[in-house]
């Protein structure tokens, strides 16, 4: 990602009104490089949680790089250790419960068939990508 494109998503997210452990899952899946990260407030539309992050890697291996920096930045920087995890074996969609937000870390075709954002589209929408 350039310098100035970064630069501009992390400016936007720091104007956002959502938690500080949510900034920071961003932040971890940007320095990951993962793709189309989007933030979903669905506390207002359901009881399942308060937000959810989504976004998609290139490979497998993004995916757990993605999931691993998330967190190891949530149990280092607010000592938040993550409630459930499910799907890192195949890495082809992994789930992280922290309880009041969820983060979805997909392969592009997974999140294409699952299409979460659809699924919540009456969710507030907080999109980051620099493209």
């Amino acid at each position: 990602m350039e310098s100035e494109a970064y630069q501009a998503v992390l400016d936007d997210l720091k104007r956002r009104r959502i938690p500080a452990q949510v900034k920071d899952v961003v932040r971890a899946m940007l320095d990951k490089q993962a793709q189309d990260i989007v933030v979903l407030k669905i506390k207002e539309v359901s009881d399942v949680t308060d937000f959810m992050i989504i976004a998609h890697g290139n490979s497998t291996r993004q995916n757990l790089a993605v999931s691993d920096e998330v967190k190891r930045r949530l149990r280092q920087q607010h000592r938040r250790k993550v409630a459930n995890t499910e799907g890192e074996a195949a890495a082809e969609w992994i789930l992280l419960d922290y309880f009041d937000f969820i983060v979805h870390v997909f392969t592009a075709e997974n999140r294409r068939r699952f299409a979460l954002e659809k699924l919540w589209m009456d969710a507030k929408q907080y999109r980051f990508s620099p493209c």
